[in-house]
């Protein structure tokens, strides 16, 4: 079984912190912090582990958030020298991102110097949301000025710190009604030297979207007119849950129009009965009958029976194709009927169909049997 996200952010945390300060702060009493920080520190989870720390850190450093901004500071390690994945070891860093937003939203300047520094060793993305509803245009101002910033991280807390909904953070309501200011930025960052930046921005606009599809869909048919591949990547990547929910705006900036003829033909759903814990196969041949070339957006949807017997409805995607006038091709898909955390199966008639560019047209359906006792 895979270790508990909390358990490798144990009591070794506090422990390291204290080092970090005494090094920056000799008068710090290290012994009593340590002691303060474990108290009740293993029933707590995660966040709660580092909002506790972030307490203490409060008790024990100076109550000058000057002093102890730099104190901060001055304890951090080096720089991150790459964007790659880099495991939990910064999260050694999430105490000081809170004490940030905790205890320095009344000294700016000093706050935005100290989230400037942790971001680029770990990330500032939640603390800065903190400062962007406190003090919206002063943040703005200062967060189009990172945009230019030589470090990459720098330039993600940007995208990733304006995102609506940040996973981990609270909503940024007034972005969710006007992303305005949230574009204006990203305008700046879409063709960013590097991909860590650009996935944000791709990210951020997959956010706006859920509260301003039209929009979104709008800047995106702006981007693409003189989008190059990378560009292009970040357009796509960003419409990933429109096109999933078969948007036919998003896939109509995406290239892939109303279909024009397109014939099913030998579609197979097979077994006809499987039982939960079975697979079942899913398959038909796509042809072009019109007289232009077609690109097509292919998914298959399933509509799962739930616990109340009514339909739910997954979409799994299947492939992206381009046909010439009587071309055909076979898409096929399997989907497998075992229980999972994440799907309860459950005894009915499943209905099958594909969508072609967000069209749905119906295939047929299979009869999901309970698994056999043994």
């Amino acid at each position: 079984m895979a270790e508990a996200l909390k358990d490798q952010f144990g009591e070794d945390i506090p422990q390291k912190i204290a080092m970090m300060l005494v090094s920056a702060f000799p008068e710090f009493d290290s012994d009593a912090f340590i002691q303060a920080c474990l108290c009740g520190y293993n029933e707590l989870e995660l966040t709660a582990r580092a909002r506790h720390i972030c307490e203490q850190m409060g008790k024990y450093l100076p109550e000058d958030f000057s002093a102890s901004s730099s104190i901060l500071i001055r304890s951090l390690d080096s720089p991150l020298n790459s964007t790659k994945e880099f495991g939990m070891g910064p999260f050694l860093y999430l105490p000081h991102v809170f004490y940030a937003a905790e205890y320095g939203l009344k000294h700016f300047e000093d706050a935005m110097e100290l989230q400037y520094q942790l971001t680029q060793r770990f990330t500032a993305e939640f603390s800065i949301r903190a400062f962007i509803q406190a003090y919206p245009q002063q943040t703005l101002e200062r967060l189009h000025q990172w945009c230019s910033d030589p470090s990459p991280h720098v330039r993600r807390l940007v995208s990733e710190g304006t995102r609506p909904r940040l996973p981990w953070a609270g909503r940024l309501p007034e972005f969710q009604k006007d992303p305005t200011a949230v574009f204006e930025l990203l305008e700046k960052l879409k063709d960013d030297d590097s991909l860590y930046v650009r996935r944000s921005v791709a990210n951020n606009l997959n956010d706006i979207y859920k509260d301003n599809p039209a929009l979104v869909n709008k800047v995106a048919e702006k981007w693409l007119k003189t989008a190059d591949k990378n560009r292009l990547w970040v357009v796509t990547h960003a419409l990933r849950s429109a096109v999933k929910a078969g948007d036919k705006q998003s896939l109509a900036v995406l290239g892939y129009g109303p279909p024009e003829l397109i014939e099913i033909e030998d579609t197979t759903i097979h077994p006809q009965s499987p039982e939960i814990g079975q697979t079942v196969a899913i398959s038909c041949v796509l042809k072009n009958e019109f007289k232009l070339p077609q690109s097509l957006m292919v998914d298959a949807k399933v509509y799962f029976i739930k616990a109340n017997g009514q339909p739910s409805a997954k979409v799994f995607k299947l492939k992206q194709v381009r046909l010439k006038p009587g071309q055909q091709v076979e898409v096929n898909k399997k989907i497998a009927l075992k229980q999972l955390t994440t799907r309860t199966h459950y005894p009915g008639k499943h209905q099958v169909s594909v969508l072609l560019n967000g069209n749905e047209i119906c295939l047929g359906s299979f009869n999901l049997l309970p698994a056999k006792m043994i």
